[in-house]
């Protein structure tokens, strides 16, 4: 069986004082029960580590401040469960066989300070899945193979975390945004990660390059892909990203504008010159079907006349017959 590694000294230190200082203005115990193969003290730890547990544990203490479910076999944190323990300020979930967190899933623990999803079969963390945890301080995510998909607003609203460490999981990309507005965040672990040192990429890489003080085994923070990057350290390549996916006009760019501008000036020079050619064929065609009518306008009128005079000299001609019958 895995056995998750141990937090940091320092951080372990941190989250010791706050459950102190939590501990001192404890609420009674509502509940004096204890889970089955597990064990409860009288400092409102509850102890349920290594005990082949498949199912999250019931009949839990509603004061309980630390629970440790590490090292079982449970795949689900059900929340209405879970949620009853508003006071609960550790707990650790490492080293079993959770797939799926939901916003859900910490709905009503805003005391939580240290939470650990290390060494479990995750695969996508959602949008606003930590939201209600306002007062975390630190949070661990290593070791789950399938991870390859954080969403960008996971962490937008833990202002108080501190550490967060994502290492030896399946990620190629980061959306960093969210994290750089974290005004508490002094420690970040990215390690072991298959990252794209890519242009998608290029604000994590530049991120590691300017603050990489805030990151847990630099070194080991090394590209994926693509093949010519593979082993190099992100924070190398931030720089080299930013001017690769950035890149300035070359003499070859401005050469295909020129030409590019040539060709639609011919263009319009030349569709000008056909539809001029177009209007004045088109007047000619008009001035001449109005000379066509005008020539039968002429034509019809002469006729017109003719058969005027003719019908003037027949009567003329009608009047001298009869004058001369007289």
């Amino acid at each position: 069986m895995r056995l998750a590694p141990q937090p940091s000294a320092q951080p372990l230190q941190l989250l010791v004082a706050l459950l102190l200082t939590a501990g001192a203005n404890a609420s009674p115990v509502l509940s004096s029960g204890c889970p089955d193969r597990c064990v409860c003290d009288d400092q409102l730890v509850v102890q349920c580590a290594g005990q082949h547990l498949t199912t999250f544990p019931v009949n839990l203490p509603l004061a309980t401040r630390q629970l440790i479910i590490s090292n079982n076999r449970i795949a689900e944190l059900p929340p209405l469960a879970l949620n009853y323990l508003s006071d609960l300020v550790y707990l650790d979930c490492s080293n079993n066989s959770l797939t799926e967190i939901s916003e859900s899933t910490f709905g009503n623990l805003r005391k939580l300070a240290y939470l650990d999803l290390s060494f479990n079969t995750l695969s996508r963390i959602e949008d606003r899945t930590f939201g209600p945890l306002a007062s975390l301080v630190m949070l661990r995510m290593t070791d789950n193979p399938g991870l390859s998909e954080i969403h960008p607003d996971a962490f937008a609203e833990n202002s108080a975390l501190q550490v967060l460490d994502v290492s030896r999981n399946n990620l190629t990309v980061l959306n960093i945004t969210s994290l750089m507005a974290l005004p508490a965040l002094r420690s970040v672990g990215l390690s072991g990660n298959p990252w794209s040192c890519e242009c998608d990429n290029e604000d994590l890489c530049l991120w590691i390059h300017l603050e990489g003080f805030k990151f847990q085994d630099e070194g080991q923070t090394v590209c994926g892909s693509p093949a010519d990057m593979q082993g190099r350290r992100l924070g190398e390549v931030g720089i080299q990203l930013r001017t690769l996916c950035h890149q300035t006009l070359g003499s070859l760019d401005y050469l295909f504008f020129v030409v590019i501008g040539f060709v639609i000036f011919a263009a319009g020079t030349v569709s000008a010159w056909m539809m001029g050619v177009v209007m004045v064929l088109y007047e000619r065609y008009i001035k001449k079907k109005d000379e066509n009518l005008d020539a039968d306008e002429e034509e019809e009128d002469g006729a017109e006349t003719g058969r005027s005079s003719r019908a003037r000299s027949d009567h003329g001609n009608g009047d001298l017959k009869m004058s001369h019958t007289v």
